[in-house]
């Protein structure tokens, strides 16, 4: 029997197959709350068979290619593999960017009208990469029959993601869900929004709350396994992007980062490493005034950055208005 087990994240991969769970354990690691979403075209060929797409444009580039290579399916579109498997899981963390690859692909398989008998989804409310391989064995989380309801809102919702504004996905999550955490993923995206009165994100302005009272290091201010930061819809590199935003701007909310731009070239020295690691950082008198809801961030520096598929800039400025729970159109 070959057991198929799909999850977005490599080190859950590794730990699901040392675990023994699966025969062939596959990470989609791709990220899709950070930048421009690839084009209509490169989502076509991302599941497809291997043939001239670029890297990280395939499904299996994030997985070690011995794993695919040692089970024969090296290369192979995803509908193939599916069709070959005697079952199917989807191991998906509660994570923004993990459900939204689990809209992907549940929108991925409703569009070739892949019969869903033997695709379970695991319900789970952890993330699972951390969780040694004995104790993941053990975890057996309840495992959901695929329905025509759950690829019919699938559909929609990567749809809405992918529009040019987030109208549609606020109108989604108004509505009777039936895959679980995708309500908390919904709110946790539209409140990366800048909000209405600071031009922050929540990540941002959590980074803001934590260097408030002075003398903390960069790293203190990140997300991650029993941090402060407890904000979880962007990762390592994408919170470093967004510090250098609220500090290397015409005009600063934090002070104090002696090193950067936060970029593979600055963690390949290990001297400008160090002395970024080693920066104090205090608020600057417009972050404080931003953090107390006393000024607006973009009014004195610009955005250009990518919502889904809605380009946020200055003349395309869509808001989130935590108090009201809606959003506000570009003026």
């Amino acid at each position: 029997m070959t057991r198929l087990i799909l999850t977005t994240d490599s080190s859950a991969a590794g730990a699901l197959e040392r675990g023994g769970l699966g025969d062939l354990v596959i990470a989609i690691g791709r990220r899709l709350v950070w930048g421009p979403l690839p084009s209509g075209a490169e989502f076509e060929a991302f599941f497809a068979p291997r043939k001239s797409q670029p890297r990280g444009l395939h499904w299996l580039d994030d997985t070690p290619p011995w794993r695919p290579e040692k089970s024969g399916a090296k290369d192979r579109g995803l509908i193939e593999l599916l069709a070959e498997s005697d079952s199917v899981e989807l191991w998906i963390g509660p994570e923004p960017n993990a459900q939204l690859i689990l809209l992907w692909l549940l929108e991925h398989w409703g569009s070739v009208s892949v019969a869903g008998s033997k695709i379970v989804m695991r319900h789970l409310d952890i993330a699972v990469g951390g969780i040694d391989p004995q104790q993941l064995a053990k975890l057996n989380p309840p495992a959901v029959q695929i329905t025509h309801d759950h690829l019919e809102l699938a559909g929609r919702a990567w749809r809405a993601y992918r529009a040019s504004t987030p109208k549609g996905w606020i109108e989604l999550i108004k509505a009777d869900l039936s895959l679980p955490q995708l309500g908390p993923c919904a709110w946790d995206l539209l409140e990366e929004l800048p909000s209405v009165a600071t031009g922050l994100g929540a990540t941002e302005t959590r980074m803001l709350e934590l260097i408030a009272p002075g003398e903390v290091q960069p790293f203190d201010v990140f997300p991650g396994h029993q941090k402060r930061n407890e904000r979880r819809v962007f990762d390592y590199w994408e919170v470093g992007a967004l510090l250098d935003g609220l500090a290397r701007c015409p005009w600063p909310a934090v002070s104090g980062l002696d090193e950067g731009p936060f970029s593979l070239a600055m963690h390949e020295d290990a001297g400008r490493h160090e002395l970024y690691k080693r920066s104090r950082l205090p608020l600057t008198e417009l972050g404080t005034a931003v953090l107390a809801g006393e000024e607006d961030f973009r009014r004195h520096n610009p955005i250009q950055r990518w919502w889904g598929g809605t380009e946020l800039n200055g003349d395309r400025l869509w808001r989130w208005d935590a108090e009201g729970r809606s959003l506000i159109a570009p003026a």
